[in-house]
């Protein structure tokens, strides 16, 4: 993270990095707290992520089916034009 915000949120292959404003949250916290990262593959089995993705698309689906729209996240930037 230290080295996207040198490289002006760019990653290594020079693409933007996502979720720059939750990021720039997270930064002033990792500097009172030891936190270690571990970077794993969405979607391959990782009983933890596949937990938290089960937990979001539930909270999406439970959001809907309440008629409740969920906030939209004011940093979120489409990858793509005309995607929400």
């Amino acid at each position: 993270v230290y080295g996207w915000k040198k490289k002006g949120w760019k990653k290594s292959d020079g693409k933007p990095a996502l979720n720059v404003d939750l990021w720039e949250q997270l930064l002033p916290l990792l500097a009172k707290h030891k936190v270690t990262f571990n970077w794993i593959k969405g979607h391959a089995g990782h009983p933890e992520n596949e937990r938290c993705d089960a937990l979001a698309v539930a909270a999406g689906a439970g959001a809907v089916a309440a008629g409740v729209q969920l906030p939209q996240d004011p940093g979120y930037q489409p990858d793509e034009p005309g995607l929400l």
